[in-house]
């Protein structure tokens, strides 16, 4: 007969069990977005709201910049520049292996702001990234050859619209105004570059005073509408 464990250590090895069980049950994700950052690096949680990766840093110094008010053009004279710049690399054809749409709602001074056509598409349409717009939906279109997460800060820098804490192309908080974020109607007081694209996310960025902000605040999108 196998010996009996002391009260005290069967307590103890019973508590080690379940840590370990806990540790290895991760949610699953439906949507087939990836929870680790580009390039392998993890993302967090926040408390409730969507993953959020390491902040960007500054896009100002990219080839072809819009440091500028809106509205932006689709910005596809430096985009392959701009791709090398940050890691991504032009393709012939749309990814297949992470496929996922969010839809994007921009606005500046109480006035919405139009996400043009073919960001992300070489001129001609001779190469595109993984991150692009086909029209002036709003509607990204996260398209990947490689399993990997993709984040909003990502999409900005293809775009070349610089995006901060506190900044979009050349309007920066001051006094009143302020720049604020939601993703399905949640406020994200983070760096919105962070933002980890997941599948049919409702992302609003708002530039203004308070008396400036969407009201309501776009919470969803209807992709199924879109075929998407």
């Amino acid at each position: 007969m196998a010996a009996m464990i002391p009260g005290h250590r069967l307590r103890v090895a019973l508590m080690v069990v379940a840590v370990l069980l806990l540790g290895g049950c991760g949610g699953s994700d439906d949507d087939g977005a990836a929870k680790t950052g580009a390039g392998g690096t993890s993302t967090a949680a926040a408390s409730s709201g969507p993953q959020l990766g390491p902040a960007f840093g500054s896009m100002t110094s990219l080839p072809g910049a819009l440091d500028r008010p809106p509205p932006w053009s689709a910005n596809q004279g430096d985009l392959q520049l701009r791709l090398r710049a940050i890691g991504l690399d032009p393709l012939t054809a749309e990814g297949q292996v992470v496929h996922i749409h969010q839809h994007l709602d921009v606005y500046a001074n109480g006035k919405k702001v139009t996400i043009p056509a073919n960001i992300g598409i070489g001129p001609q349409q001779a190469f595109i990234s993984d991150l692009h717009t086909h029209d002036a939906t709003g509607i990204m279109h996260v398209e990947s050859p490689t399993q990997r997460s993709f984040s909003l800060g990502q999409f900005f820098a293809v775009w070349g619209v610089p995006l901060s804490a506190g900044c979009i192309g050349s309007v920066c908080e001051k006094g009143a105004k302020q720049l604020r974020a939601w993703v399905n109607g949640d406020e994200v007081t983070a760096d919105p570059t962070r933002i980890v694209l997941d599948q049919h996310q409702e992302i609003v960025l708002s530039y203004g005073t308070q008396a400036q902000m969407p009201a309501p605040v776009p919470e969803s999108y209807d992709f199924a509408a879109a075929g998407l």
